[in-house]
């Protein structure tokens, strides 16, 4: 069975504005300062488990350009230009029709662009599980992260406390595969919870946070989406026959896959989650940066050429600027990009988008 790998990459990031931008988002930016952009660091934690010619990038249409430039080995028809933002269902969807067309036997890993990995051997390791779990079998897998903290900010998947072995579907002789012990069946997905609940998660031991990386064959997926959601389904028909996506697309609903697929199937019994722990974060905002960044002494990080002093608990990213002195901050998120520039407090990050759009 082929591998193929689904990068969702159409978000405008527009919490880590000034550096993203609705013209130039964060999954193509240098955000870590390591010379690679974050779309370009999800494809290299993927090799070895997949050819190039099996990627897949679905984007906006403004960003199909900047796809090709960063990821210039990737098939060009392999680039799905989606008309209009319809979350993350449709989008999914389209990807796994398009696979399905060239490739009915594929094995699929969809995964965010944006995402960051510290640990990308032991990402391998996880995802290599995952896909010989789906190669066999019926389910769908999603990837859960073990929590270091209680999280508000992530959903979270509730792990059955049984092992997997007691609980293979129907059909799916999976007793030689000795992966599957770590693979537990999904009782359920939770909102984003208030710190309280998060805490009480923690706790308990068998909440994951839910990454939105999700494997599983194609025939798989299709049929999901046929049962939980045939509109969509329908949807894709058309624009398979039709090859219509400019009119075909932007009709479909706008749903995400967690309510579309994953919350029905995982009450029919039907999903699984593989916990791991390699570093993960979504990089959803300038407070998930600072804790991956390499912080100094006085726990301020940065990336460029930037001198500090007498600062603390800051994060600053100004790569393009040649010199950025900065003197007695505390807290503070620094920003430079272009001709823009952020100071702001870190307890008032949840403003940005707000002070982007005046």
């Amino acid at each position: 069975m082929n591998n193929h790998i689904v990068i969702m990459a159409g978000g405008i990031g527009s919490r880590f504005w000034p550096l993203s931008t609705p013209e130039y988002p964060k999954q193509f930016i240098d955000i870590l300062g390591c010379g690679r952009t974050l779309i370009q660091l999800t494809v290299d934690r993927f090799k070895g488990l997949c050819p190039m010619e099996n990627f897949w990038v679905v984007t906006n249409a403004a960003y199909v350009d900047i796809v090709r430039k960063q990821l210039p080995e990737m098939p060009e028809n392999h680039i799905l230009a989606e008309p209009a933002a319809r979350n993350t269902a449709p989008c999914i969807a389209w990807a796994c029709w398009r696979i399905k067309g060239e490739d009915p036997g594929a094995n699929v890993v969809v995964t965010p662009a944006d995402a960051v990995v510290m640990n990308p051997e032991e990402f391998r390791r996880v995802i290599g599980n995952a896909l010989a779990f789906t190669e066999k079998s019926d389910a769908i897998v999603t990837i859960g992260i073990k929590p270091s903290r209680p999280e508000t900010g992530y959903g979270y998947v509730e792990v059955d406390t049984l092992n997997v072995d007691t609980l293979i579907r129907s059909g799916n002789d999976l007793s030689t595969y000795q992966p599957i012990n770590e693979i537990r069946r999904v009782a359920a997905f939770k909102e984003k919870p208030d710190l309280e609940t998060a805490e009480k998660y923690l706790k308990a031991g068998n909440y994951l946070w839910n990454a939105g990386i999700f494997v599983w064959n194609v025939k798989t997926i299709t049929e999901a989406i046929k049962t939980y959601k045939p509109n969509i389904a329908s949807d894709m028909e058309r624009m398979r026959t039709a090859a219509d996506v400019q009119e075909v697309f932007p009709q479909c609903e706008k749903i995400s896959i967690d309510y579309a697929v994953m919350e029905p199937a995982a009450a029919d019994g039907r999903v699984y989650t593989h916990p791991a722990d390699f570093g993960w974060s979504d990089l959803g905002n300038w407070a998930s940066l600072h804790d991956k960044l390499q912080k100094d002494s006085a726990n301020n990080g940065a990336v460029g050429k930037v001198d500090l002093y007498e600062c603390k608990n800051c994060v600053v990213h100004a790569e393009e600027a040649s010199k950025v002195v900065l003197q007695g901050l505390d807290g503070y998120i620094v920003s430079a990009k272009g001709d823009r520039l952020l100071v702001c407090k870190r307890s008032e990050e949840q403003r940005i988008k707000e002070f982007s759009q005046k």
